[in-house]
Parts: structure tokens; sequence; C-alpha cells
């Protein structure tokens, strides 16, 4: 399975960071290319571990549904989501923060 990494130095503290990045508000204004929009599951505020979205998105011009659910959280330092309906199934992500 191919690995992506990304790496962005934000100078904030940990939590803010964390939580920002498992806010749906911030994940629905982040991509005005794809107009991603939650219309299932955790449609806002913060997700936890077990928690649900099914997002509603544009990808390669053609609208999806994607359902992915957060499967690991380390408080403040990771969590995971992976891809559990839609055209990226295996898609699995680490966020972590350091």
């Amino acid at each position: 399975m191919p690995i992506i990494r990304h790496e962005i130095s934000i100078h904030a503290p940990i939590q803010v960071c964390f939580d920002l990045a498992r806010t749906v508000e911030v994940h629905e204004g982040k991509t005005l290319l794809t107009k991603q929009i939650a219309i299932e599951g955790i449609t806002f505020g913060l997700m936890e571990r077990g928690d649900f979205v099914t997002w509603e998105t544009t990808h390669l011009g053609m609208k999806q549904k994607l359902t992915s659910q957060v499967i690991e959280m380390v408080k403040p330092y990771r969590f995971t989501d992976a891809m559990v309906r839609g055209a990226f199934h295996s898609f699995t992500h680490t966020h972590e923060f350091i």
C-alpha cells in the first residue's frame, strides 16, 4: 500500500491543532474545490473515537459519498480515520501532532 506523508508546522498549542483537525466544520471549509459537506453521522463538532461521518464530495469530476470512521484516538497526539464505504474504501489516514 502506498504511503503519503504530509508535514506542516503550525505555531499553536498542540490541543488547538488536535481539536481543529477533528472538527467537521473545518473539513467542510477547507475543501472549496470538492465542495465537501458532512451529510450523515457526525455532521458538526468534534469527531471522537468510534464516530462515523459520511461526506458528500466531488472527486475526479464525480459526485460521491464517502464514509469514514475514527478508529483510534490518543488525545492530543494522534487519531486515525479509515474509509468504510466509498471509492477509497482502503484509505487509512493517521493525523499525528508533536
